[in-house]
């Protein structure tokens, strides 16, 4: 028994060293190689989902990987952006939901999925680029909560025009909401209601550049904490003309204001053309999922 005990004692040592690890990889020196070379989630030709696009959402809940993407076919008018959903048991096979599309009578792209006690949140971009929250029990079935209503420092409505890919972080009781504004940089809204979000500031607290590889559009994906550091996972583009080859990109920040910029960006070659990154924690290690215009799975060397 004592033996028993004493070998269970190494194992969750060694399993914690391996975590510690690789999250010290992540913070320090986060390489990502491809699991495969090929994509591991496609467009589907001919269907609903003939095309995908911008940021989806790959999470580990439970057992269970689950995928949610925008799909679209270009063939059809009037355009409209669809939400799919999709699980897999290892985050590499996925198999469609037979309901797909599982959002289809109102516009739904961009987006992100948050836990949220026994709901799920989803922070996406409906027409015109107009941010939108919606909740759902299962992760199936949606309702929309309607546009979110951002507020300048002095309280009133931000300018007209787009804000979209809105990127949310809840702790301490407050909602923080990052979103762009046609790419032209990341700004921070608060909330403690999900209903009236603040400006921290009127200016973007994270700008395009100086570097070539994202000096003209940039948009945030994803915000993780590791080791009492803020991650951001971004993409961006240098490219003045379409199409456009975009990167993904790391940044790390103390208050989730002021950001730096990995020494690493960008996280694959730029030739790779892989953007809207989201970073998923498997067992003791780090996935990195690029999601537009194919999936690719990544992993943290």
């Amino acid at each position: 028994m004592i033996l028993c005990r004493s070998a269970l004692v190494l194992f969750c040592c060694a399993l914690f060293l391996s975590q510690a690890e690789a999250d010290d990889r992540l913070l320090t020196h986060p390489v990502f190689e491809p699991v495969q070379t090929t994509p591991i989630f496609e467009a589907a030709p001919g269907q609903w989902d003939a095309k995908i696009r911008e940021r989806g959402w790959v999470m580990k809940d439970g057992d269970v990987w689950k995928m949610w993407y925008t799909g679209y076919d270009p063939d059809k008018q009037p355009l409209t952006m669809k939400l799919g959903y999709a699980t897999s048991k290892d985050g590499i096979t996925w198999t469609r939901h037979p309901q797909n599309p599982i959002i289809s009578d109102f516009w739904v792209e961009d987006i992100m999925v948050v836990r949220d006690d026994q709901r799920y949140l989803m922070f996406a971009e409906g027409a015109g680029d107009q941010a939108q929250l919606l909740e759902s029990t299962d992760g199936i079935q949606w309702k929309r909560l309607g546009t979110i209503d951002v507020r300048l420092t002095n309280g009133q409505p931000i300018s007209a025009g787009p804000y979209g890919t809105p990127t949310a972080w809840f702790e301490n009781g407050v909602w923080n909401l990052f979103y762009e504004r046609r790419d032209a940089g990341i700004w921070l809204a608060r909330s403690t209601d999900l209903k009236t979000w603040t400006n921290v500031s009127d200016e973007p607290i994270i700008k395009p550049g100086p570097e070539p590889f994202d000096s003209l559009m940039i948009a945030m994906n994803q915000v993780i904490k590791v080791n009492g550091k803020y991650i951001a996972v971004l993409h961006g583009t240098g490219s003045p003309e379409k199409p456009r080859q975009w990167c993904t990109t790391l940044f790390e920040s103390d208050d989730l204001i002021h950001w730096k910029k990995s020494a690493h960006n960008p996280l694959r070659p730029v030739a790779e053309n892989k953007s809207s990154g989201v970073l998923v924690q498997n067992g003791a290690g780090w996935r990195l999922y690029t999601m537009h215009d194919k999936v690719f799975v990544h992993e943290l060397k």
